[in-house]
């Protein structure tokens, strides 16, 4: 019952990380080393515990999403920084692209 059980955890696991696969271009060689050393590691048959026992693979494979998930906020972060700096640097320009003019009431 505890080996049908920790399969069905690495299953989930294995397809929450292959779900990552789509983000790798964003994510850098840090990314790929972690996604690829992660399904390696599950299919590969040399463990630290024996097959029946997937939790070593378990673990593997959370702590990769655990990173990729962490990776990918990061990188998010950063785009939508770049973004708001870009927009905000728009918002000072007027459409030409040069200054924005702003009238100012003289005084009497």
């Amino acid at each position: 019952m505890l080996a049908v059980t920790t399969l069905v955890g690495a299953v989930v696991l294995a397809v929450r990380v292959l779900r990552t696969r789509r983000l790798l271009g964003e994510l850098g060689m840090g990314g790929r080393v972690a996604f690829y050393g992660a399904l390696i590691y599950t299919v590969f048959p040399v463990d630290l515990l024996p097959d029946p026992i997937y939790l070593d693979d378990m673990g593997v494979l959370a702590g990769a999403l655990i990173y990729l998930t962490r990776l990918a906020g990061q990188r998010r972060t950063a785009r939508n920084a770049v973004r708001g700096t870009a927009r905000d640097a728009a918002s000072r320009t007027g459409p030409s692209g040069g200054a924005a003019r702003v009238d100012v009431p003289r005084g009497s």
